[in-house]
């Protein structure tokens, strides 16, 4: 994971930052961008006893900063060793515009080669994680002893059993909306009972998995980034991984194998109810009476579209899952982290089930399935 180098404490009527590790010109614009975020609205003790190396890049670092925090709230520095207090009057003495840290404005070609690194650092780490898992994954079964079945399925239950009610509303609701919608258009042209190949069809096969991994994105996703990364934050994770403990182990591949069970199965549930919502509007709307819908449901509802869509529902799973641990694996310490890391959560776990799924579609639609 990527070292960081400020970690935050904050206490009733003050924040505590402590600088960690090498303050030197090789990090200098990581640790720039960690202090960026640092927003100080009560008074602020800044200790330095953490940091290991200290070159002249650092200190004009801490420069500038210490300046910037002190126009916002009371600064006191403390755990500073008698060289870097020299380094730091020699430096702030001989300062001047040509040695400010203020850099020009970026320009948009320089933007974009910055957006390039840090995504290119994030999928490394990424890379880093899904290698963690993996490693993980196959110790999970060379001893069947091995599994974490309490806690597999206590995310069962939290990630499927609670799930059920917004996934019934939210499945009836599009099944609904489909048969209003396409009603209209197929009584023009006398087609009306073709109504029910096209609800069954695109719910089973399309919709029901894609609205039920996107509503599982949005809930069971955003809650493993913000439970890991409240452990992160409370430095919990560490002190496993100080008791002999791994993190993946005990954490991680839980709520990914639990979320590869509940997801198939609220797949089918959403199936059911999004059919039985699209057979209340036929009634309603073009009255298509329940048995008559049923027995034509019989004729045209071949079961590889509802394979399909129960198969598509692991791999859903699995993307929600490692998405959301990891997002809450990289979080910084202080509490504006878990905000912003379950916020890219949500976003990063639906776009790539909504690109999954077209995947999906164009594999299928060449192979003719």
């Amino acid at each position: 994971m990527e070292e960081k180098y400020l970690r935050v404490e904050k206490h009733e009527g003050q924040t505590v930052l402590f600088g960690i590790g090498d303050w030197n010109l090789y990090n200098q614009r990581r640790i720039e961008s960690e202090l960026e975020r640092i927003r100080p609205v009560t008074p602020l003790i800044w200790d330095m006893s953490g940091i290991e190396e200290f070159d002249s890049a650092g200190v004009l670092l801490f420069i500038n900063y210490f300046e910037k925090f002190k126009k916002l709230t009371n600064v006191e520095v403390r755990g500073y060793t008698p060289q870097q207090e020299r380094l730091y009057r020699l430096l702030a003495e001989h300062q001047n515009d040509e040695i400010s840290l203020e850099r020009k404005s970026e320009g948009s070609l320089a933007s974009v080669g910055k957006g390039v690194i840090d995504a290119y650092r994030e999928f490394v780490s990424f890379l880093e994680f899904v290698g963690y898992n993996t490693a993980g994954f196959f110790r999970y079964f060379v001893n069947i002893r091995n599994f974490r079945y309490k806690e597999m399925f206590y995310h069962i239950e939290k990630s499927g059993m609670d799930a059920i009610w917004i996934i019934a509303l939210t499945s009836f609701l599009v099944g609904l909306v489909i048969s209003y919608q396409s009603a209209v258009q197929l009584t023009k042209f006398g087609a009306d009972i073709f109504i029910v190949d096209m609800a069954s069809i695109s719910i089973t096969r399309e919709l029901g998995p894609l609205i039920t991994a996107i509503v599982v994105a949005g809930r069971s996703g955003s809650a493993y980034t913000a439970q890991i990364g409240a452990m992160k934050i409370t430095e919990e994770i560490s002190a496993m991984r100080t008791m002999g403990f791994d993190p993946y182990y005990f954490l991680i591949l839980p709520r990914i194998f639990a979320l590869m069970i509940s997801l198939p199965l609220l797949v089918f549930f959403a199936d059911v109810i999004g059919i039985f919502g699209s057979m209340f509007a036929a009634k309603m709307e073009l009255g298509i009476s329940y048995t008559q819908f049923i027995n034509r449901l019989q004729d045209v509802l071949n079961t590889k579209h509802f394979w399909i869509g129960i198969i598509k529902a692991p791999f859903f799973a699995v993307l929600i899952a490692s998405i959301g641990c990891y997002r809450g694996l990289i979080v910084s310490n202080d509490t504006e982290s878990i905000g912003q890391q379950t916020t890219a959560s949500v976003v990063n776990s639906i776009f790539f089930v909504i690109a999954c799924d077209a995947l999906f579609s164009v594999l299928l639609t060449q192979w003719h399935i």
